[in-house]
């Protein structure tokens, strides 16, 4: 059995989510979200991240991880702090010798949705969808992170 782990990085909220896959069919291994606090310094959050990250790792033991690309935002500071925090999780990842691969989010879009523009319900929509849920994830970052881990499985990256 095969596990993937999606992971949408940030510093205030990290969104993931572990698929798997035995006899054919994908299930969800776990997904939630690992959140700081903002009143928190910077450095010990992302501490507590990388803590929460390696007890989610031990966890896990994905074969896999899958990460969200950093894409530009207008907020220089917002994006250099979330260009730290996933410096963080590819280092964990380099640490446990797991692959890692990176896309896009509008490749993710496109893979999950066939839309490279789809909404954040579009994608929740679909990520229930394929996963056979009873419901969406309500967090989108969980449901972004289980559309990463698709990806992953499904490209056998």
């Amino acid at each position: 059995m095969a596990c993937v782990l999606g992971l949408d990085p940030g510093f205030g909220r990290l969104g993931f989510g572990a698929v798997s896959v035995a006899r054919g069919k994908t299930c969800v291994v776990d997904c939630g979200i690992i959140s700081t606090d903002k009143d928190t310094p910077f450095g010990e959050r992302l501490v507590q991240l990388a803590d929460d990250l390696e007890t989610l790792l031990r966890a896990l033991k994905p074969d896999r991880i899958v990460v969200e690309k950093l894409f530009f935002t207008k907020n220089a500071k917002t994006a250099m702090q979330v260009a730290e925090a996933r410096g963080v999780l590819l280092y964990l990842a380099a640490k446990r010798d797991i692959p890692v691969s990176e896309f896009t989010p509008s490749q993710v879009k496109s893979a999950v949705c066939g839309d490279g523009n789809a909404d954040k319900k579009a994608v929740q929509k679909m990520v229930k969808m394929l996963l056979g849920l009873k419901s969406a994830p309500k967090i989108d970052d969980a449901a972004d992170a289980l559309a990463l881990a698709l990806m992953g499985i499904s490209q056998r990256v």
